[in-house]
């Protein structure tokens, strides 16, 4: 049996789903866990492709989520079994004509992307989000897998439970 990893199998693969225009949370559910990113459906690794879908949406800049991952296979990693590289998230943000900066802290930015280890570094797999600011909390999109609804934290430590964060994109309007 042949593995199908190309860009144009899993764009091709992708299309035939069809997917609500909204933000996306819970990647492990409803149609978005069909799509496939590298060797993977998108329920396993696909969570960088979701940070950057949710992000342009915001910014007034939308596009299929299809489009994101086809453009972002580019930057898997191993194949897609480590997901995305999060240090070229700003390629696909800039292609797509969002503003953004690479930052180290969050600050006071309205809306920003964040990649942060699960567990201990390097055994433990990496998890992105979109979050945007609501008053003090945060907003946080697609926080975990099997939860299809928006989270709340009230820091940048509560919700990487005090792991320094990877890389951070502020997002701006």
């Amino acid at each position: 049996m042949k593995i199908q990893t190309t860009r144009k199998f899993n764009y091709e693969h992708n299309l035939k789903c069809n997917l609500s225009d909204q933000m996306i949370n819970g990647q492990g559910m409803g149609d978005v866990s069909k799509l496939k990113f590298g060797l993977f459906q998108m329920s396993f690794n696909g969570c960088e492709v979701i940070s950057v879908y949710n992000a342009l949406r915001y910014v007034g800049k939308p596009q299929p989520l299809q489009e994101v991952a086809f453009f972002l296979e580019k930057y898997r990693v191993l194949l897609g079994t480590f997901g995305c590289n999060v240090f070229r998230l700003g390629k696909a943000l800039r292609k797509f004509g969002a503003n953004y900066e690479r930052v180290k802290e969050i600050g006071d930015t309205p809306a920003f992307i964040v990649s942060f280890w699960t567990g201990k570094p390097f055994f433990s797999s990496i998890h992105t989000v979109f979050c945007t600011r609501e008053g003090n909390r945060i907003k946080i999109y697609n926080r975990y897998n099997n939860c299809n609804t928006i989270r709340y934290a009230d820091s940048l430590e509560e919700l990487s439970k005090n792991r320094k964060p990877l890389a951070i994109y502020a997002i701006k309007k």
